[in-house]
């Protein structure tokens, strides 16, 4: 009789849930550690201001590395996007117009990069690393290496309605300080994870992550959903410029240099593949939130930003591999294998004794 196959695995059931665990570890090891920080709830309304910008960028980027790209430009987007934001806003006093102009030229930024890598043919490593040293230079220029300062912000209806604290009358002193940029940054996440998740675009875009060749076969239009996801991609990059602008209530020409390896870290230790093909939108909001929370950890009060730096590293690794284990039991397989251990045992295996040599002849069967 054959043998029933079981249902799927708790992890399979449940989406990111290896990094899921690993960040719920680290947050009760930050709170015993350091519960003058993690256990005071004014960090958490800090963390809900501060971590929107990273988390749009890395779902962001999960959509690009899910289809098998890289996007290295986008803190030029920021910068850009940002740039356009600030002198209509502060020196025309455009207020939404504003907005939507810097919407529009993240989005074009977006587009053309998705134009260069996929009609032109440039891989998308060359061809974003190439446009962000343009943008970035773009926005030096346009601003004169200056920064603007948006006083006087927090009275206009953009600020309240973007970054604004609706509770601010609160009674309750963090319950004032609830952002409107997390509502807006859960919204857009819900969006894109019903998208990758159940819209014929999120499956395209897996589809292509695994074989360019074999999507066209199935009839996809493989440039035209490249093109959308680099276009998505400067469009959240935009949206975060101004979320940046607005919360800071300044500009810097170099305001978005500081995310490019934060959000590429972020969406990996969520468990995308680098290699495409397989993407996760709550990996990718878990590992964000990981990659900030380490920030004001116990390291900080004792350590340089170096040593943050170190344990940002140290914390991508461990949960790599502690990712690995659980959600890819066939590297976990091979790679006891290569140990000569046994994966459900964990017992040493007797290597097999090297086979006798053929003898000449042997096999060779005549006409």
């Amino acid at each position: 009789m054959a043998k029933v196959r079981g249902g799927p695995s708790l992890v399979e059931r449940f989406e990111g849930l290896p990094i899921i665990v690993v960040f719920f570890l680290l947050l009760a090891l930050f709170m015993y550690t350091a519960p003058q920080v993690f256990l005071q709830p004014f960090i958490y309304t800090t963390f809900l201001s501060t971590l929107p910008p990273l988390m749009l960028l890395a779902v962001g980027l999960t959509f690009v590395i899910g289809a098998g790209e890289i996007d290295l430009s986008f803190p030029a987007i920021i910068s850009f996007s940002g740039f356009v934001f600030a002198i209509l806003f502060k020196d025309y006093d455009l207020g939404w117009i504003a907005v939507i102009a810097a919407l529009a030229s993240g989005v074009m930024v977006g587009f053309v990069n998705g134009i260069i890598i996929a009609k032109i043919g440039i891989p998308s490593f060359i061809a974003t690393l190439g446009t962000q040293f343009f943008w970035f230079g773009a926005a030096t220029v346009l601003s004169g290496g200056k920064s603007y300062a948006l006083r006087g912000a927090e009275e206009s209806s953009v600020w309240q309605v973007i970054v604004g604290r609706p509770f601010e009358g609160s009674e309750t002193a963090w319950v004032a300080q609830l952002p409107m940029q997390a509502f807006w940054t859960l919204v857009i996440v819900l969006v894109l994870w019903m998208i990758l998740k159940r819209h014929r675009f999120g499956e395209h875009v897996l589809f292509i992550g695994d074989s360019n060749e074999v999507s066209r076969v199935l009839g996809i239009d493989v440039d035209r959903e490249k093109i959308k996801v680099f276009t998505l991609m400067g469009a959240l990059a935009a949206v975060a410029a101004i979320m940046l602008t607005l919360e800071n209530k300044n500009f810097f020409g170099n305001q978005g240099q500081g995310y490019l390896l934060t959000a590429i870290a972020s969406v990996l230790i969520g468990g995308t593949s680098i290699f495409g093909g397989r993407a996760t939108v709550i990996g990718t909001v878990f590992g964000s939130a990981i990659i900030l929370m380490i920030e004001p950890a116990p390291v900080r009060p004792v350590a340089t930003s170096a040593w943050v730096r170190t344990v940002q590293g140290l914390v991508f690794l461990i949960a790599i591999i502690f990712y690995l284990y659980m959600d890819e039991p066939q590297r976990r397989a091979a790679f006891f294998a290569r140990m000569g251990w046994s994966g459900k045992s964990g017992s040493r295996q007797p290597a097999a004794p090297p086979s006798e040599p053929a003898p000449p002849g042997a096999g060779v069967t005549g006409k």
